[in-house]
């Protein structure tokens, strides 16, 4: 018996993105079930769809709760083997599902898969959510195969394979469904921004694999909920990604390398200044305080890591900006990137 398939889009005020790349996700995902999740919208989105699109399938969530809540609540009440969440503002290939399902099933230890991701507002490279798969430095800095910070690079066929990953995109995320409730889906204090990195982690450290399959391609236009030059999206990031430090390093390396952080995105805040851009300044010092209050209850409720998922050992913001290596073969040992020994 063929395993099922849902398709979910978690939707947030995302009318013009439904109607711009809806028509190619339905023709070219014939025999699958769509969803369209809306997060209470205010812009007439479920509306429009009945009105267009009465045989989809739709579930209203009552208020917003970001990426990590709204997902959470849509699957929980959606019956499926496999799960595809998209992002309303991806537009899909022909074919683009097949190849990635095919390729986990060939293991049950596929948690999560990612296909190829685009840049829609320039299709010949890659996208910065995702790229050809993520990775994450020991200090908790991600990138990606094809993406290092602002550095996008050409698709000429050199992430054309099928490999583990460290983390795959929130854009489009190919999940099996009993490792998403297993792991109890993601963790909805993240609201929104790093929440699949955290998943993948703390997948990771129950022993399962995080893959890309460069056979499936998508393009993404990004920034469709949230700029990257929003305030807010810079607090979430940053309180964020030390959230998911503390909750996922081993006991021993966790107090080291957040303070280490601490010391760095303080650091980063002098970019910031530099450029006048003291809404994000806030940001960070809000991003900071918000984590310090959260520590007790993390301490509490954080379990003892005992696998260490493989992380790259060097410093991604060293080779980046001190050493000029842009793109992602260039790294440092990166084909071993590998935790060290205890």
């Amino acid at each position: 018996m063929a395993s099922s398939v849902a398709i979910v889009i978690l939707n947030y005020n995302g009318r013009h993105y439904l109607e711009k790349f809806l028509p190619n996700i339905i023709r070219y995902s014939q025999g699958y079930e769509i969803w369209v999740a809306d997060n209470a919208s205010t812009d007439q989105s479920i509306e429009w769809l009945s009105e267009q699109y009465p045989g989809l399938k739709t579930l209203i969530i009552s208020e917003n709760k970001g990426y990590a809540g709204g997902y959470n609540e849509a699957l929980n009440r959606i019956s499926s083997d496999y799960y595809i969440l998209l992002n309303s503002d991806i537009e899909v290939t022909e074919n683009w599902i097949e190849p990635v399902i095919s390729f986990m099933e060939s293991d049950i230890k596929i948690a999560a898969c990612q296909p190829k991701i685009r840049a829609f507002d320039l299709p010949t490279h890659f996208e910065y959510a995702g790229a050809a798969g993520g990775y994450m430095d020991y200090l908790g800095y991600p990138f990606c195969r094809g993406r290092i910070f602002d550095t996008r690079e050409e698709d000429l066929g050199q992430y054309d394979d099928e490999k583990d990953v460290f983390w795959a995109t929130g854009a489009c995320l190919f999940i099996r469904a009993a490792a998403f409730h297993e792991a109890k889906g993601f963790d909805e204090s993240f609201f929104a921004h790093m929440e699949e990195i955290d998943l993948c982690w703390r997948l990771l450290n129950m022993q399962y694999r995080i893959t890309y399959c460069g056979k499936s391609v998508v393009y993404h236009v990004g920034g469709g909920t949230l700029h990257k030059s929003n305030p807010r999206k810079t607090f979430l990031n940053y309180r964020n990604n030390l959230i998911m430090l503390f909750k996922n390093l081993p006991k021993g390396r966790r107090w080291k390398t957040v303070l280490i952080r601490l010391v760095l995105d303080g650091i980063s805040s002098v970019r910031f200044m530099a450029t006048g851009a003291w809404p994000d300044v806030i940001a960070i010092i809000r991003a900071h305080f918000a984590f310090y209050a959260l520590i007790p209850s993390l301490t509490k409720n954080t379990k003892r890591t005992t696998y260490r998922a493989p992380l790259y050992y060097r410093s991604v913001v060293w080779e980046y900006f001190v050493l000029g290596k842009h793109r992602f073969n260039q790294l440092t040992g990166i084909k071993s990137a590998t935790t060290p020994k205890s």
